[in-house]
């Protein structure tokens, strides 16, 4: 297996530091707002990477932190006259459905910031005892002359980066390229060896991948957006307190554009994973992304995207037979081809094609297909189940018509037309929740050649 190193920018063989095991960390989300597609295609990347380490037979343990304690997250708590807790539990469980809603597979360990506060209180002691750091006027700063190989990541050298380097007023910095490790904050700050402050976000990805992962680590992922400052940063504080390499394949995925612009909150450019589902279904958005190689840019449209629901549509209408748990799937020429593909910096483009070749096998009832596109497709995180309304959900969708006595009922043309587009998408299950809800509301639906009526019982 090859993966595209950012680091050296090569494209290099795949060996983890123990056999057989795989510690691989992501950056995760900051939780103060909705996540969007940009973040969509970022997740879905590397739950594709992680299935198919563990695919693989490799013994992964996949690390995503939460950010829940920074400057937008206090900003935007202060705006709404929350706390800092509030504005960050309530996000984190919107960014958890979403994740969830996707298709994503959950991360073996989750940690939040602020449940690790200690570690990063003790990292940053240990780089200031070595020399790689100073506090000043209760903040504490990376010396980043001090590491040589700053901008490595990169490829930004020092000279370059001190003729853009600007100093904020107000702080006391030995040189314009230092970056914070504590943050002096009296209002939200937790207690330190430096007063009551709270800590930079660099620092925090290093405490809790060290602590969760060791001090090195097979490989740490992420947007293009984190290669610099945060990853830059990261490195350098590591390192230097842990005095080891710190990460042997740095991994990146491209942005997602719009009209060539990089997607993002603050362009406003941005479509919400919520709003996209709304329209798509979850295995629509997997392909749309998935189409594309993970490294480089992806332009949205919803020419894109119908274009995606198009290929779902006819992988999951493919002849379907029982599956066979006991079939070899290695057997088969489309499990080598797959492989081959993924084994060549996840090559998702090629292997979507195997599963093309196989969808045409299966309609064909050649025998075993239908089971190998199952689980191949599984490795990418596509689903053929079909999409179950819950109660809650069901609840939700009658409760958007108004039954109290003489109303108008003016919600069913939208009830109607949700039905409808189930019944063209075949997914029966939803159809007859919704025609079983509102039969019990004393609503009778009619379809007919000109289309569907209803009238109360």
């Amino acid at each position: 297996m090859k993966l595209h190193n950012s680091y050296t920018n090569k494209l290099e063989e795949f060996k983890p530091i123990e056999e057989n095991k795989v510690k691989m960390y992501v950056c995760g989300p900051t939780v103060y707002d909705n996540a969007h597609l940009g973040h969509a295609r970022c997740y879905i990347t590397w739950d594709v990477l992680y299935r198919y380490l563990k695919f693989k037979g490799y013994d992964v343990t996949y690390c995503r932190n939460v950010t829940d304690v920074d400057d937008k997250i206090l900003k935007k708590a202060e705006v709404e006259n929350k706390t800092p807790e509030e504005v960050s539990k309530y996000w984190y469980n919107k960014f958890a459905e979403s994740m969830k809603a996707l298709n994503n597979l959950s991360p073996d360990i989750e940690p939040f910031a602020t449940k690790t506060l200690g570690e990063m209180i003790s990292m940053v002691k240990d780089l200031i005892s070595k020399g790689y750091a100073y506090e000043t006027n209760g903040d504490v700063y990376f010396r980043v002359k001090k590491f040589p190989k700053y901008g490595s990541l990169s490829k930004q050298p020092i000279d370059a980066l001190e003729s853009g380097a600007r100093v904020e007023v107000g702080v006391q910095k030995e040189d314009p390229l230092d970056f914070a490790l504590w943050k002096k904050d009296e209002k939200f700050g937790y207690k330190s060896p430096w007063g009551v402050g709270r800590p930079g976000w660099h620092i925090e990805c290093s405490a809790m991948s060290r602590k969760y992962l060791g001090k090195t680590i097979d490989i740490h992922a992420g947007g293009a957006d984190l290669i610099f400052p945060h990853h830059e940063n990261e490195i350098a504080q590591s390192e230097c307190a842990n005095g080891c390499k710190f990460v042997n394949y740095w991994l990146h995925n491209g942005f997602v554009t719009i009209n060539k612009e990089k997607m993002s909150k603050s362009l406003g450019n941005f479509l919400t994973i919520d709003d996209l589902l709304k329209n798509y279904d979850s295995n629509t958005i997997r392909f749309f992304i998935l189409t594309n190689h993970y490294r480089m840019p992806v332009e949205f449209s919803d020419e894109a995207l119908k274009s995606a629901a198009a290929g779902v549509k006819r992988m999951l209408n493919a002849k379907r037979t029982p599956i066979d748990e006991e079939l070899d799937i290695t057997a088969f020429d489309e499990y080598r081809e797959f492989t081959e593909a993924m084994d060549d910096d996840l090559n998702t483009s090629r292997a979507l094609a195997v599963l093309f070749e196989l969808t045409n096998k299966a309609n064909k009832e050649i025998e075993g297909a239908f089971t190998v596109l199952y689980k191949l497709a599984g490795v990418l995180g596509f689903t053929f189940e079909k999409q179950r309304l819950s109660d809650e959900e069901l609840k939700d969708v009658i409760n958007s018509l108004n039954t109290d006595l003489g109303t108008d009922y003016s919600g069913m043309e939208e009830v109607i037309a949700a039905r409808k587009k189930a019944r063209d998408e075949k997914n029966w299950d939803v159809a007859d929740s919704i025609r079983i809800g509102l039969d019990k509301l004393g609503i009778v639906l009619k379809d007919g050649k000109e289309g569907t009526v209803w009238e109360l019982k």
